[in-house]
């Protein structure tokens, strides 16, 4: 941790355990238009960011029905259902045991910046940290630019700050944004996915903790 200035985390599936009512609200989707549902393994295998393109592999296609329409009946189950999720395992004691280090932290997220201050005020984080950034829309498009400006801001140089995410956009994002990055197997992407980006890859916030702090 001596090398790092900031702790970047991601959101949903990081520190935000909503896997599985992710999965139910796509399932929700599916069989509304009498599609095939999913399993928790066969999400966590076609999900990636753009979520556009994860639809198209659940089988949408979007030159019958738009995806906007697709996203916003997606989205607008999740906000009704989200307090239904919870921080996920070890993820508070973490957040909190960086901040008595006196390393800043951040969120970096693709979900909209009103509901993502909303939602982590809720879960006590934002006391914890430097910057909140999210989407202006709902659409989850990715999150790269915002990344950028997020490190203009931090004025880091490069490898100062770690990501910590759960998708391999994640990893793609610490890329572009110059900043190293580790990878957690319990969210959005299976490991086999993860383990491709050549970064570590823990298990839980348990095994992540034991690596950033001891």
């Amino acid at each position: 941790m001596k090398k790092y200035k900031n702790i970047i985390w991601d959101w949903n599936g990081t520190l935000f355990d909503d896997i599985e009512l992710c999965k139910d609200i796509i399932n929700n989707v599916l069989k509304r238009r009498a599609m095939p549902t999913l399993t928790t393994e066969a999400y966590r295998e076609i999900f990636t960011i753009p979520v556009e393109e994860y639809y198209k592999k659940a089988g949408f296609d979007f030159n019958k029905e738009p995806f906007e329409k697709v996203g916003r009946e997606w989205m607008e189950e999740y906000e009704r259902r989200k307090y239904e999720a919870d921080l996920s395992n070890g993820a508070f004691e973490t957040v909190v045991s960086i901040h008595t280090q006196g390393i800043s932290q951040s969120i970096l997220s693709a979900y909209k910046q009103n509901t993502l201050d909303e939602i982590a005020a809720k879960f006590g984080l934002t006391k914890y940290m430097s910057n909140i950034v999210g989407l202006d829309h709902i659409y989850a498009t990715g999150k790269t630019e915002l990344g950028k400006k997020l490190m203009l801001k931090l004025g880091n140089r490069e490898s100062n700050s770690l990501m910590v995410g759960d998708t391999v956009h994640d990893y793609e994002v610490a890329n572009e944004i110059g900043a190293d990055c580790v990878l957690l197997s319990s969210g959005h992407q299976s490991r086999e996915h993860l383990l491709q980006c050549g970064v570590k890859v823990f298990n839980n916030f348990y095994e992540l903790k034991d690596y950033l702090l001891n």
